[in-house]
């Protein structure tokens, strides 16, 4: 019924997340209807990404340039490290303007049955860029989810014995969130971490 190059097309799309067939074709007719404005922008957007925008080596973050802006500035406080999970996480945190220090991108958690262990995570450099950079606060901002508080316990212990304040991120009640809609962890995390 439709051509190989646009069920080709449609195959690709459908491999993006939050994507399924149905939205992979009406993208696919979407960029097909409009395709001087927005296909071909697309299309040499996406190809000059694919060539130009690299994993900082010191911090995991995605750039044009290697160590990435956010290394190269000379204003962050180059002390204080937040280790998270994914480069999503890092452009959520940057968003929020809440914090000046540098980052560690793990690319994931501890997980025995996804076979994740600590060299798959860059752990071991990690700790090697934590003894060479002089760090001394280590900020834990990982998931709160099984795999994320195994990663934060084993890092927690790795880090303790180097005399380096370990902190992690506070959990529980979130900002206009009504209580009659948490879950039972949630509530339970807000009023342990209580102030």
């Amino acid at each position: 019924m439709i051509g190989p190059e646009l069920e080709q097309l449609i195959q690709k799309l459908g491999r993006l997340p939050g994507l399924g067939p149905r939205s992979a074709r009406r993208m696919a007719l979407a960029l097909l209807n409009q395709r001087d404005k927005l296909m071909i922008p697309l299309g040499e957007a996406i190809l000059a990404a694919a060539q130009k925008i690299n994993t900082c080596a010191e911090c995991g973050n995605l750039d044009t340039i290697n160590p990435c802006s956010l290394c190269r500035d000379t204003s962050r406080n180059k002390q204080i490290l937040c280790v998270i999970e994914h480069v999503s996480d890092l452009w959520a945190i940057e968003r929020s303007l809440a914090f000046q220090g540098v980052y560690a991108v793990l690319g994931g958690t501890l997980s025995a049955i996804n076979g994740h262990g600590p060299e798959e995570l860059k752990i071991p450099a990690l700790l090697a860029r934590i003894e060479r950079h002089n760090i001394t606060e280590v900020i834990l901002a990982l998931n709160a989810t099984v795999d994320g508080q195994t990663t934060v316990h084993y890092l927690t212990e790795k880090l303790t014995s180097r005399h380096i304040r370990v902190t992690k991120l506070a959990q529980g009640v979130p900002m206009g969130g009504e209580i009659h809609y948490l879950d039972e962890a949630t509530l339970s995390a807000a009023l342990k971490a209580r102030r």
